[in-house]
């Protein structure tokens, strides 16, 4: 296993958890977690319906408080889109495709009419390409990510409404 679950700039070691992930899968258990360097990282198989897959707890860095000026409306995020109602999210840590190949037609486009079961991107992990399909029908309002991008499990990737 690799020395240290983070870099020195607080990151973690995506090939740790992608272990940790592939002991879960060998010895088919439901959960597997390490404390290291005050650093603990769980890793949950989705199965096991656990919130997080890979969810990691560390101590937060505290920042002196600034008196920030009243804002009128909160920015849409990608925090906040995680509970919409249309938003389908990462099933697995892993990088994320578009397209099934380069140069090939992406699987989905904003303001694509999607039906259940299609396929809108694919996750790569443990070198496995897992589709990541519509639960519902609708147009495709937002794709949030971009082709080739690491996500962590739960993160929402596309909104359909």
């Amino acid at each position: 296993m690799a020395d240290k679950p983070s870099d020195k700039n607080g990151r973690f070691d995506t090939g740790l958890i992608r272990e940790l992930a592939a002991i879960l899968r060998e010895a088919d258990l439901g959960e597997i977690e390490i404390e290291q360097g005050g650093l603990r990282i769980k890793v949950v198989k989705p199965e096991a319906k656990a919130v997080h897959m890979a969810q990691a707890y560390a101590p937060a860095p505290t920042a002196p408080a600034a008196a920030a000026p009243p804002v009128a409306a909160a920015p849409v995020t990608k925090a906040s889109l995680r509970d919409h109602p249309g938003a389908v999210k990462s099933p697995m840590v892993g990088t994320v495709y578009l397209q099934a190949e380069e140069g090939a037609a992406k699987f989905v486009t904003v303001g694509a009419t999607v039906a259940v079961g299609q396929t809108l991107l694919l996750v790569e992990a443990m070198k496995t390409f897992n589709p990541v399909i519509a639960p519902r029908a609708g147009k495709v309002t937002q794709i949030l990510i971009e082709n080739q991008q690491p996500v962590e499990f739960g993160e929402p990737l596309v909104i359909i409404e």
